[in-house]
């Protein structure tokens, strides 16, 4: 069976046939638990020959087919796939381990793999086909990562929810989450993280503007890094702005992530921190319009990590939400038309800006873009929209650099590596078109937004499942510009004492 693109289009049945015709697993599948396996446990099982690259990247791709109702994917690469796995196994005995050498991994549909389509999402380039991978993507193939497909997302990135009905793979749309496919996986890197929260990998990338790695980690119970902006390569990555955009690795741990970074940015391997040297602030406007579950949960957490001796103090932010609201919409509406625009020349395609905003197919998206990117509007005062330039302008000369000083003069004044935060005030809400709306959007990016808006690094670590809902909670640490070495060092030492959350009920 060779590479499925899914669209709207594509018959249910023939996919769920498809999985069931698949041959029975052999014994050496059946040895391996993707409920428990992590991506730096499975490269060692390989570089060790307990497992085979073959077995595990059948046994992922088996479980992809076997979530339909996830909407996970965009693109699967079976044949692809099995056969760079085979070519692993073929060789492992010949030359020395890589760091990923022969593990399964996934990746957002807006980053570019060689021989796959990248359609961000979107109708209008479902038929773009790249002849090579993104920067990104190839040092995780350099690294010898089997890249098993390409996932599903919040439509051009541009939302939290990753209710996009233009690909799917199971009866409803939208990206469905790991622990309940009634609710959002959350976006935009939905498809990575509900594949990584239901097992189906240990690893994936993804982007992110204002949240984009995080929050869906945090709805799906899988860790993450918003690196510093420009520690990563961008190129070959549909944009939304390049003042905030980065890639950013998604993995079932911390020290998977840190693993991935290494790859990605190079450096030595990044060791657990001392927690009694760590200290932390709490901010308490970031403790605003939490639900029962995400509050219990954060607490319990925060003084589960006060009694390994972690230092927590209450910080204050003033004019945090201020800085950032002058700095969120004007950077990215405005940049969002011309970084378009030279993706879009640069693809080859022929598809113009336009075109590509007439087959949009998330309502909010095609108002964002039929409203504010292509007109170069914000929103103004009773309705009305006005010019984004003057805005633009005022952001990146004034309240972003602003926003930036905050963030030092908070983490040097208080000698903190971090602040700590719920990274999302809810659970996952119901999946249906009201979860895009803009009063959950701006909801779900209340915390994770600013520290994108300062360009400094965030990790996402899963807390526990809400007591009543039994859905993960994240808790999200931004760290001063440049601190990502050190933030994976401490959320490795945090994982130890919060610990991975159970897996999804089968």
């Amino acid at each position: 069976m060779g590479r499925k693109t899914f669209t709207r289009n594509l018959p249910i049945a023939s996919f769920i046939l498809s999985a069931a015709a698949m041959p029975a697993p052999a014994p050496a599948q059946q040895a391996i638990d993707l409920d428990r396996l992590t991506m730096t446990q499975a490269a060692a099982e390989l570089c060790a020959g307990k497992i085979t690259s073959k077995a595990l990247t059948s046994a992922a791709i088996a479980r992809a087919k076997a979530n339909p109702n996830l909407n996970a994917f965009i693109t699967l690469d079976e044949a692809g796939a099995m056969k760079a796995a085979g070519a692993f196994d073929a060789r492992r005995k010949k030359s020395a381990c890589k760091a990923l050498g022969g593990v399964p991994v996934v990746i957002k549909d807006n980053i570019e793999v060689a021989g796959l389509p990248a359609s961000a999402g979107t109708p209008a380039l479902k038929g773009y086909v790249p002849k090579r991978d993104a920067p990104i993507a190839a040092r995780l193939r350099a690294a010898g990562a089997i890249i098993i497909g390409k996932t599903n997302m919040h439509e051009l990135a541009f939302g939290i929810s990753g209710y996009n009905a233009a690909f799917k793979t199971g009866s409803e749309p939208g990206v469905r989450n790991a622990y309940d496919t009634s609710r959002i996986a959350g976006g935009s890197s939905s498809g990575t993280a509900a594949a990584i929260g239901a097992r189906i990998v240990t690893a994936g990338l993804g982007t992110d503007t204002g949240g984009s790695v995080r929050i869906p980690c945090a709805l799906n119970g899988c860790a993450s890094l918003r690196p510093t902006v420009g520690r990563y390569p961008q190129g070959g990555i549909a944009p939304i702005s390049h003042t905030r955009d980065t890639a950013g690795p998604m993995a079932a741990t911390m020290a998977d992530v840190a693993a991935l970074d290494r790859v990605i940015a190079g450096g030595r391997a990044v060791a657990p921190a001392d927690l009694k040297q760590v200290r932390i602030g709490v901010v308490k406007a970031m403790l605003a319009n939490l639900d029962g579950d995400t509050d219990a949960a954060f607490r319990a957490g925060v003084d589960k990590l006060k009694t390994q001796g972690v230092t927590v103090v209450d910080v204050e932010m003033p004019q945090l939400a201020e800085l950032n609201g002058k700095v969120g919409f004007p950077v990215a509406l405005y940049e969002a038309y011309d970084d378009m625009v030279a993706y879009l020349e640069r693809t080859g395609t022929g598809v113009t800006i336009e075109a590509l905003a007439k087959e949009i197919a998330s309502p909010d998206v095609k108002g964002t873009y039929d409203g504010l990117v292509i007109p170069r509007k914000l929103p103004g005062p009773n309705n009305t929209v006005v010019d984004a330039k003057p805005a633009y302008d005022d952001a990146m000369k004034i309240a972003r650099p602003a926003l930036q000083a905050l963030y030092r003069d908070t983490f040097a004044k208080n000698r903190l590596d971090a602040v700590a935060f719920p990274t999302v005030p809810k659970v996952a809400i119901a999946a249906n078109p009201d979860s895009s709306s803009l009063a959950n959007f701006g909801l779900f990016i209340q915390n994770t937004d600013p520290g994108s808006n300062a360009g400094v690094p965030g990790i996402q670590l899963p807390v526990a499942l809400g007591a009543s809902s039994k859905l993960p909670v994240g808790l999200e640490l931004d760290g001063p510009a440049g601190s990502d070495r050190r933030l994976l060092a401490i959320g490795m030492a945090m994982e130890k004492v919060l610990g991975r959350l159970p897996p999804p009920a089968r």
